[in-house]
């Protein structure tokens, strides 16, 4: 066990060990969010290949993927073949003495290499086996391959997603991917809560279509009982309004004032306190019928501003109010600089990286970004000849087979 000031300079995880073997996104993100609180995170990669995360990404200057610094961070790397037998007995070396496993690949996979639950149990009968798929490692689609893209849509978030004259659009972001592996996530830090009492480790079963499902609200009861199937509605949700972007002189401005109060207060920053008391707008539920209307109203008079004097003016009134942000807005903004919610590090190649902080922050045991993303195989050394005690003859004949 840590200690409590082990806890607080390295994080609330640092007496947990993870093995990750997962590669593009679902797994290794589960694999970054315990590494940010502290957990010492060996990632397994192939030798000579690594994760494809390497390689993604739509910016590369100077070759490199801005997104493995980010995604990889706080990780060991060490190179490891664990389709060969020989690459397999590692696996079992380092599952001795590790708290959790990650990996996510299709459902089988682990068990073919000799490395699934039951046998990995018998060695460490506390391990914690992280599991993230498409569809889950039961059920009649659990063979197949599925990607974030495919559970966002069978969970139900594609198809409200988009203008509703168009076809189901997408996130920009791999929102399923990284639902499945915060999930995942909570899923392995109930288990070591659990394992306090048990003694005993368990599967997390964390699958991305059942994620995003469980973000979908009321989907399901609207159709079950209410006989509604949501549809694509845009900037809006249907029959919450004002909730929209309202343009401006210099760009579309969000203003959310759909609860009875807050619209009131709305009204009088417009200089209009007689739609707070018309009958069509008085309610939360009258001005959901009159959902366009009214905002083409706000939106008649918003244009006259500028995004700064439509902020100032809010807040004021005490309305929720907010830019919509790309990246140069976060790097800028006084808000996220208070907050230190964008980190610099120092890479290797690259220089100066920015990337997002940890979150969520915790007042005692704050977790921290303590390296970016490794160079393939950069931790071989501490983990082979520190940890598992090979001998320099031993690796060398594992580098000879190519299993290391």
């Amino acid at each position: 066990m840590a200690t409590e000031e082990q806890l607080k300079t390295n994080g609330p995880l640092a007496d947990l060990r993870v093995i990750e073997m997962g590669v593009l996104l679902a797994g290794p993100f589960c694999g970054q969010l315990l590494g940010d609180y502290g957990a010492e995170v060996i990632k397994i990669e192939q030798p000579g290949v690594g994760d494809p995360m390497r390689n993604w990404g739509q910016e590369k200057p100077h070759g490199q993927s801005l997104w493995w610094p980010v995604i990889a961070r706080n990780k060991k790397s060490i190179t490891l073949n664990a389709r060969e037998a020989e690459g397999q007995e590692i696996v079992k070396q380092l599952v001795r003495e590790a708290d959790i496993l990650i990996e996510n690949f299709r459902p089988g996979t682990m068990e073919r290499w000799n490395l699934g639950f039951a046998e990995l149990a018998e060695i460490n009968p506390r391990l914690i086996m992280v599991r993230v798929t498409g569809f889950g490692q039961t059920g009649p689609y659990s063979p197949q391959a599925g990607y974030g893209s495919i559970g966002e849509a069978m969970g139900g978030l594609r198809y409200v997603v988009g203008e509703s004259d168009r076809p189901p659009s997408r996130i920009g972001v791999s929102i399923g991917d990284a639902l499945a592996a915060t999930f995942a996530t909570l899923g392995a830090l109930s288990a070591v809560h659990a394992r306090e009492t048990t003694g005993r480790g368990q599967v997390v079963d964390s699958a991305i279509y059942e994620a995003v499902l469980s973000l979908m609200e009321s989907l399901i009861p609207e159709y079950q009982l209410g006989h509604y199937i949501r549809e694509r509605s845009g900037s809006i949700l249907p029959n919450v309004a004002p909730s929209n972007s309202y343009p401006t002189k210099d760009g579309d401005y969000l203003i959310a004032a759909n609860q009875d109060t807050v619209f009131r207060r709305l009204t009088e920053a417009m200089g209009r306190p007689d739609l707070a008391d018309d009958e069509k707008y008085a309610t939360h539920g009258t001005r959901g019928l009159h959902q366009q209307e009214l905002d083409d109203i706000i939106a008649e008079w918003s244009k006259d501003f500028s995004s700064a004097e439509l902020r100032e003016l809010m807040n004021e009134y005490g309305v929720p109010n907010g830019k919509i942000f790309t990246a140069p807005d976060m790097l800028e903004n006084e808000h996220y600089a208070a907050r230190d919610a964008i980190i610099s590090m120092k890479h290797p190649a690259l220089g100066e990286i920015k990337m997002q902080n940890v979150f969520p922050k915790l007042s005692e045991t704050q977790g921290k970004v303590k390296w970016c993303g490794p160079e393939l195989g950069q931790h071989n050394d501490e983990i082979y000849r520190e940890m598992l005690k090979f001998s320099e003859a031993e690796i060398a004949e594992f580098k000879k087979k190519g299993i290391v």
